[in-house]
């Protein structure tokens, strides 16, 4: 997969499902293991039991204010509040204090210590402090206090106990704040009487000092000045009115004259002479217009010319009174007049006199009046407030409501049996997973035929299945005997354009399955009437010899050494076309003796003999005899086990090859896992299901069937 990532190729869901079928061990190890501790952990935890306090918490206020102002008590929302009071809860203090209401240290210390001492606080406190959960319900001003203990009834006590030590700390805090408030008010009180004492004594001092004289009680009295100036401003007033009014009657009754002068006097001046004379004058013109209008009596009757006279004189009389009243109201006016010029000039001088005394005297008299009235204000304000804050010590708070008490819960809330199952069944097969994909990540092997051709740039020529044994045991009808055929027809069609006949198995690292892999090519081979030679050219580790039964007193090393001749080693392997050349036995002082001239005489002499020459060699990494096999013989084989060494491996031998002068025939790709790659498992599959079972084919026709 790391490789995959890094020359860009797009991983498809088939390669990650590749991964955790290739893994599966991995992973249901890793997840049997992490199900079974979990569970086994599970098992073995005590029971715990959860008891919920619910308490309705809100920010400081009366139950009933007795001051209403209708704009302090809009309170508005505070999302800090109940965050802040959470932490309150868990607090130090608070937890401190249920701990010594309820003796926790000596309830723990003898549950957790043999000889049952009590336990210290800081360990009592981080017990509670883990066993405590605060929550806030959503959008509410509901406080949830959960404890978690192994006694039930523990716990439901410790939860209410924790709710009430935080509501009397609450109701506690608030009073001596308020408290503290009041004591700090009466001081200032008491400061502020003595700031009042020396404005009343400096204004006093300078009263005296400037003269001034006040009338009332005390030293708040108005001063005389004052007073004669505003009486004075009064009577100017008074007298400016009564000028204008008896200017206007003088103004109405001047324009007039006979009838209506007569008849506005009636009403503008109300005298009684006047009113008497003017009624006497009517009531004579009346009976005067009678004696006429009848006719009775003439003109000169006495009667008549009497009546006449004596209207004549009452409007001689009414005239004369109507111009008395003129000058009278002249008069009025006159006086009036004067009395207001000199009002006017009496309060101008005061005035005057006033503005001149005023800097000197008063200014300084009316600061140190208006400092007494502040400093008096200030106090009548203190003392007011005390005695309101005073009230409200006494008025019920709850700003702390238990809504609902914790009870003994019936049902351990842990541990959740079931619910850690089926996380252990989760956690496990993740965590397998997980570790299948790093292993995966880490390993660096060859795994596909793509890699061999990718890597190696090598066709690949067979691929064999796990487990596979030497045909000799396992027998033509084994599933993997097919492998083995289409290795012997692939090497074939490459063998018949340069007429080769010796070839060798070689392999980067040790037991890659090289040997059993030629072994089985030899034996197919030999099965189609080949007339077959295997040399085991690995003198340290000869395994060739056992897979037939044959000893390996003389072989190989005989005739490199020139003792014996290549025809005298060869053995009959007992089965049909098949001949062997074992290793013979390497003795020491001997490990140098393959060379490249000694192993190509073997070979000429061999050739014309045998249809096909196969050799097992050694590792190519480490051992410099299958160095100079690659580069005797006519074709080399290199054989890679499936998931066993890192890649680096097979470039090295493949490599060491090519220096060699070995020529690639191309490469084997060994032990491969069927059931986990549904590539491999489908091409194996889908050769059984087209030949058959070889078995039976045999037993019918007696003809094996040919690749």
């Amino acid at each position: 997969m790391a490789e995959e990532s890094q020359t860009g190729t797009a991983l498809h869901f088939l390669d990650y499902w590749r991964v955790v079928r290739d893994r599966k061990e991995v992973i249901l190890a890793v997840a049997l293991l992490t199900i079974v501790t979990g569970t086994a952990y599970t098992l073995m935890m005590p029971n715990k039991y959860t008891a919920t306090t619910q308490l309705e918490v809100r920010e400081d206020a009366m139950d009933v204010d007795p001051f209403y102002d209708r704009q302090a008590s809009r309170i508005g929302y505070n999302p800090f509040f109940l965050m802040t009071q959470e932490k309150i809860m868990r607090s130090r203090p608070v937890l401190m204090e249920v701990i010594r209401n309820l003796n926790l240290q000596r309830v723990w210390g003898a549950e957790l210590n043999e000889d049952k001492s009590p336990i210290v606080p800081e360990l009592a406190l981080r017990i509670l402090s883990r066993s405590l959960r605060v929550e806030q319900d959503r959008d509410t001003t509901l406080m949830n206090i959960s404890v978690t203990t192994e006694d039930p009834k523990r716990s439901a006590e410790i939860a209410n106990e924790i709710a009430n030590v935080y509501r009397d700390r609450r109701l506690n805090a608030k009073r001596r704040e308020i408290q503290r408030a009041i004591d700090a008010m009466a001081n200032e009180v008491r400061k502020q009487q003595e700031r009042v004492e020396e404005a009343e004594a400096e204004l006093e001092r300078i009263r005296q000092e400037r003269g001034i004289a006040l009338i009332g009680r005390g030293q708040m009295g108005i001063r005389v000045e004052a007073t004669r100036l505003n009486m004075l401003e009064n009577e100017r007033s008074a007298a400016r009115v009564e000028m204008l009014v008896r200017k206007a009657r003088m103004d109405q009754l001047e324009g007039l004259e006979g009838e209506k002068l007569m008849d506005a006097a009636a009403y503008i001046v109300s005298d009684p002479t006047l009113l008497g004379i003017r009624q006497q004058l009517i009531d004579s013109q009346v009976s005067l217009q009678l004696m006429l209008k009848n006719g009775v009596m003439g003109e000169n009757h006495p009667d008549v010319m009497r009546l006449k006279g004596a209207v004549e004189e009452l409007r001689r009389q009414l005239n004369s009174a109507l111009d008395g009243l003129k000058a009278g109201l002249r008069a009025d006016y006159e006086v009036a007049r004067e009395k207001f010029a000199a009002l006017d000039e009496e309060l101008a001088r005061i005035k005057a006199s006033d503005i001149e005394s005023e800097a000197e005297n008063y200014l300084p008299f009316d600061r140190a009046e208006r400092n007494v009235a502040v400093q008096r204000d200030i106090l009548t304000a203190l003392r007011a407030r005390i005695t309101q804050t005073g009230i409200e010590v006494e008025v019920p708070r709850t700003s702390v409501e238990v809504i609902e008490e914790a009870e003994p819960p019936e049902r351990p809330s842990s541990p959740l049996v079931v619910l850690n199952i089926f996380l252990s069944v989760v956690l496990g097969l993740l965590a397998g997973i997980g570790l299948a994909f790093f292993v995966e990540y880490l390993d660096v092997s060859i795994k596909t035929v793509d890699e061999v051709e990718k890597y190696l740039g090598l066709p690949v020529l067979a691929v064999i299945p796990q487990q596979s044994r030497p045909l000799s045991e396992a027998g033509q009808a084994s599933g993997q005997s097919e492998a083995y055929r289409g290795l012997r027809t692939s090497l074939a069609l490459l063998a018949r354009e340069g007429n080769l006949k010796s070839f060798a198995t070689i392999s980067g690292g040790v037991g890659e399955g090289k040997s059993t892999t030629l072994f089985n090519l030899a034996y197919v081979c030999a099965e189609q009437g080949s007339r077959v030679l295997i040399i085991d050219s690995d003198l340290r580790r000869p395994v060739q010899h056992k897979m037939v039964g044959l000893p390996n007193r003389t072989g190989l090393v005989n005739v490199l050494t020139g003792e014996m001749t290549p025809e005298a080693v060869v053995q009959e392997s007992g089965v049909p076309n098949l001949w062997m050349m074992t290793s013979g036995r390497l003795r020491r002082g001997s490990l140098g003796i393959m060379n490249g001239p000694r192993l190509r005489a073997v070979l000429d002499a061999l050739k014309d003999k045998f249809d096909m020459i196969l050799m097992d060699s050694p590792p190519i990494l480490g051992v410099t005899d299958a160095s100079i096999i690659a580069g005797e013989v006519d074709g080399v084989l290199l054989v890679v086990q499936y998931r066993k060494y890192p890649k680096i491996i097979s470039q090295r031998g493949k490599r060491m090859i090519e220096n060699a002068g070995g020529r690639m025939m191309g490469a084997v790709l060994n032990n491969i896992n069927i059931m986990r790659d549904d590539y491999y498992y489908y091409y194996h599959y889908t050769t059984r299901k087209y030949y058959g079972n070889p078995s039976h084919m045999v037993e019918d026709d007696g003809v094996e069937p040919q690749t």
